[in-house]
């Protein structure tokens, strides 16, 4: 079976999982979105805008497998998660910006469950 450019015995569970990801990273960014202009800014609006402020690359592989995406996932996720610690307390401590500071904090929790729900799936 070859649907998606994915293989794998049990793709509908899969094509869950991955859906249920990317929907819970749109609302995030949503979030994101509107958490900037609470703030009073302008949330960036274009892939290109996008480009310039990410840390993710993407990978480029000849097979696409499930456990491949679920790999360069929870890669990104341990990154973002990487980058919202170092950022939590500086935005407290220097901005003094509680909101923003929980506000991330919340992200940070988010970005965790789903990192523990990949690697669960690595797992399996």
């Amino acid at each position: 079976m070859r649907t998606c450019h994915i293989r794998y015995r049990d793709f509908y569970n899969k094509h869950k999982f991955f859906e249920d990801q990317f929907n819970a990273i749109d609302n995030i960014l949503d979030e994101v979105a509107e958490r900037i202009r609470t703030l009073g800014h302008y949330a960036p609006a274009t892939l290109k805008d996008y480009l310039k402020l990410t840390q993710l690359t993407e990978a480029s592989r000849e097979v696409n497998d499930s456990n491949g995406f679920i790999k360069e996932l929870l890669t990104d996720h341990e990154g973002i998660i990487i980058r919202l610690r170092e950022n939590i307390n500086s935005i407290a401590t220097n901005s003094k910006d509680f909101g923003t500071s929980d506000f991330i904090t919340g992200l940070m929790e988010t970005h965790e469950k789903m990192a523990w729900m990949l690697r669960s799936h690595l797992k399996g």
